[in-house]
């Protein structure tokens, strides 16, 4: 295996980052490149594919992070990226690399493995990873492994009941991440301010009550949704990631205050290692995985 190199493959909704690396020193990139997600969903894979090829002949194993849930012969629950929803990801791999092992995982499950690997999560058997960014979602840690479930969406917590209302999965809706997310908030934020703003942009605004209000309100639900998942899986440590840790200051000790409330043996709460780049470093985490070192 020495001098033996991975491929990681991260498909976002905006662009898809790929590294090749050793496979006993991924952290280390050997190349690195990203592309623009223009045209076509099965336009911009093959185009990767053809960009991967250039960068590695011949892999000896391939991470792959998407978006959306991987069933076994499609991607599910991603309305989101126009054309995602129900494409042949995982043959399209199967016919691009043949015998070279591959493992395909969503985008906060490859996160959640290069955390356990590498990062805030590394040593911990029973933990919680929760990925705060345009959307929102978890990754459950059972036995040192990331939890898939029995159909790929284990920890799917966007779609987390609102006691509220009546909106559900059924009806087109994600209720708790039309609450928390960073699309929401950024949603909800310009509604309030009139203007176009980015959630993190509404964190900075200062003496406007209407905004507080709202930054509040998330973030009691956001608490309440962690400890309930606290409640359910006992875990020794919860890890915080996403594009959204950059209002960690705000984010975390709001939470923090919940859990020893609510929780009747409080996990240790910690910031994620990686931020930037997460599903991607997840990526090589599974090639690296896939290549059978340890």
């Amino acid at each position: 295996m020495n001098g033996a190199h991975v491929l990681g493959i991260d498909f976002g909704g905006t662009k898809v980052a790929l590294a090749t690396a050793d496979a006993r020193s991924p952290l280390d990139f050997s190349t690195r490149l990203r592309i623009p997600t223009t045209g076509g969903a099965e336009q911009v894979v093959r185009r990767s594919l053809e960009v991967a090829r250039g960068m590695v002949a011949a892999p000896a194993a391939v991470g792959v992070s998407t978006i959306g849930v991987v069933r076994a012969d499609r991607i599910r629950l991603a309305p989101n990226v126009p054309g995602w929803e129900g494409m042949e990801l995982p043959r399209m791999l199967r016919d691009e690399y043949g015998d070279t092992p591959v493992i395909i995982d969503n985008d906060v499950n490859a996160a959640a493995a290069a955390e356990l690997r590498w990062g805030a999560l590394r040593g911990v058997d029973v933990g919680l990873y929760i990925n705060l960014g345009t959307g929102l979602a978890a990754a459950l840690v059972v036995d040192g492994r990331v939890v898939r479930g029995a159909h790929g969406a284990a920890g799917e917590i966007g779609y987390l009941l609102d006691p509220t209302t009546d909106d559900c999965y059924a009806d087109g809706h994600a209720p708790l991440e039309e609450l928390v997310s960073g699309n929401a908030l950024a949603h909800q934020g310009s509604a309030l301010v009139g203007r176009t703003v980015a959630a993190a942009e509404l964190f900075t605004i200062a003496g406007d009550p209407r905004v507080d209000a709202l930054i509040d309100g998330a973030l009691r639900r956001l608490a309440q949704a962690v400890a309930i998942l606290c409640i359910t899986l006992d875990p020794a440590r919860v890890a915080i990631g996403g594009g959204m840790m950059g209002a960690a200051d705000r984010i975390l000790p709001r939470i923090a205050t919940l859990l020893p409330q609510a929780v009747p043996f409080p996990p240790q709460l910690v910031p994620a290692r990686f931020i930037d780049d997460a599903p991607l470093l997840g990526a090589l985490a599974l090639a690296v995985e896939a290549a059978g070192v340890t």
